[in-house]
């Protein structure tokens, strides 16, 4: 299936961070926003969800943590317990060092892994093909065509209130 799109370039961050608002607040669907570099407040203004990376972080920090903790206390105390110098079998001070340890490399292994998976990022995958100059010196927003009421005229007026400096409509396939 194919969709339509129109897509507005611009020369600076302040013209495309201004145009994106506008065009959410006139209802404009926004399939994305590109960049040569991460411009703040644009999450904002495209009207973007928190990601919830954070949480799958945190929550692996955890599981690594208590994973080892219960393993080292398993081992130490349980599985062979060795007295050494008269200290208690399960020291839980003496894991503290190797327990962050482990709870760093799960946060941080799983929450790339997880970024890759919810990114659909894989090797081999071929790169989806930019637009000219986007990663060079050129912002882009990239609006969908949804209905007929997409009047074209009208966008442009909009956004060459913000400096647009060129605009195209393109037909592209959707990726699923």
């Amino acid at each position: 299936m194919t969709r339509r799109l129109f897509i507005s370039y611009f020369e600076n961050e302040k013209d495309i961070l201004n145009a994106t608002n506008a065009a959410r607040e006139n209802n404009y669907k926004i399939l994305d926003v590109y960049t040569p570099y991460a411009v703040h407040g644009m999450d904002e203004a495209m009207g973007l969800k928190p990601s919830k990376l954070p949480w799958i972080c945190l929550a692996l920090g955890l599981f690594g943590a208590i994973a080892k903790l219960w393993y080292q206390v398993w081992t130490s105390a349980t599985s062979w317990p060795v007295n050494v110098g008269g200290k208690p079998l399960s020291s839980i001070p003496a894991f503290v060092p190797v327990t962050f340890e482990v709870m760093v490399l799960f946060a941080g292994v799983g929450t790339v892994l997880t970024f890759f998976i919810i990114s659909k990022l894989r090797p081999g995958k071929k790169p989806k093909a930019l637009y000219p100059k986007v990663t060079d010196n050129r912002f882009a927003l990239v609006l969908v065509q949804s209905d007929a009421r997409f009047d074209i005229d009208e966008a442009k007026k909009i956004f060459s209130s913000f400096n647009a400096v060129e605009y195209e409509e393109k037909l592209e396939k959707e990726e699923n």
